[in-house]
C-alpha cells in the first residue's frame, strides 16, 4: 500500500480513534460536467479530472481501512446521453482501467464491477476482466464499479432470477424473505453500505443501489466531483461517525445492546 503523507496519516488517526471507519462507502460522483462548465470547458474535460479524485478517493479509502468501495461509475440512464459523450466516456473508461490497474494492485485493491454489464462495448468488458482477473487476489480492499447499473435494474433482474428458478422448482416462494432475495442481487457478495456520499449538492439517489440503501446514513457534499478530495472525504467520515445508527431501533435498545456484548 502507497504510505499516506505524513498529514494525511495524522487525520486519519485522528478519525480512527474518533470512531467506526464505514466498512462499505457508496459514492455518487456528480458534478463533473458541471464543474467543466462552470469553468468553460468541455464536458469531457470534467469527466479526466473526476479520474483524478476517485484516484485520490481510492488511496484514501485503504489508508483508512474501508473495505469495500462502490463507485456509481456509469448508470444505464446515462446510456441516453448524447452519442459523442458515451463514446468519450466508454474511452475514457478504457484508458482508466488500463492506467490505473497497476497502481491498484501496488495498493493490494481488489477490482470488481456489478451491473448490466453485458451492455458494454466489448472493447470496455474485455480490459475490465483483464483488470479483475490481474487484481483478484489482492486482499486490502475491494473496489466495486458500478456499471451499466441501475437499482430498479437490479431488482427487477432479481425477480427474473427467483421466478426462474422457481418454474424449475428450485425454490420454494415461501422461503424467500430479505436475505435470500439479497443473494439475487448483483451485489451479493458484498455488504451493504454503511455511508453514501453524494457530491454536486443534488438530494437524491439516483436510481443507485436502491435496495441496499435501505439503512445507509447518507451524506451530501456540495463540491463537485472533481474538487472533492480526501479532505472532503475525511469530513464525511468525521460526520458519519457523530450518526447514531438505529436501524430502527431506539437509542435506549441500542445502550442495552452494547452492555449485553
Amino acid at each position: 500500500m502507497i504510505e499516506p503523507s505524513p498529514r494525511d496519516k495524522i487525520k486519519q488517526n485522528e478519525l480512527k480513534a474518533c470512531g467506526e471507519i464505514p466498512q462499505h462507502i457508496a459514492i455518487i460522483m456528480d458534478g463533473n460536467g458541471r464543474w467543466a462548465k462552470s469553468k468553460n470547458l468541455s464536458r469531457v474535460f470534467g469527466h479526466n479530472e473526476g479520474v483524478n479524485s476517485a484516484r485520490d478517493i481510492v488511496e484514501a479509502s485503504g489508508q483508512l481501512g474501508v473495505k469495500y468501495l462502490t463507485l456509481y461509475t456509469f448508470s444505464t440512464e446515462n446510456w441516453k446521453r448524447p452519442r459523442t459523450e458515451v463514446t468519450l466516456l466508454m474511452k475514457l473508461l478504457i484508458r482508466s482501467i488500463r492506467d490505473e490497474t497497476g497502481r491498484l494492485n501496488q495498493n493490494d485493491v481488489k477490482l470488481i464491477a456489478t451491473g448490466d454489464l453485458e451492455n458494454l462495448p466489448a472493447v470496455v468488458l474485455k480490459e475490465l476482466n483483464d483488470a479483475m482477473k490481474t487484481t483478484k487476489d489482492n486482499k486490502l480492499m475491494t473496489l466495486n464499479l458500478a456499471l451499466s447499473y441501475s437499482g430498479r435494474w437490479d431488482i427487477v433482474n432479481a425477480v427474473k432470477k427467483i421466478m426462474k428458478e422457481q418454474n424449475e422448482s428450485k425454490i420454494d416462494l415461501e422461503s424467500i424473505n430479505e436475505k435470500v432475495f439479497s443473494k439475487y442481487l448483483v451485489t451479493r457478495d458484498i455488504p451493504d453500505p454503511d455511508l453514501l456520499i453524494r457530491t454536486g449538492g443534488e438530494f437524491r439517489i439516483s436510481n443507485f443501489l436502491l435496495w441496499q440503501l435501505a439503512y445507509s446514513e447518507i451524506y451530501i457534499d456540495n463540491n463537485y466531483w472533481p474538487d472533492f478530495k480526501r479532505a472532503q472525504y475525511y469530513k464525511a467520515i468525521s460526520e458519519y461517525q457523530k450518526r447514531e445508527r438505529r436501524f430502527g431501533l431506539v437509542s435506549e435498545q441500542l445502550t442495552t445492546k452494547n452492555k449485553i456484548k
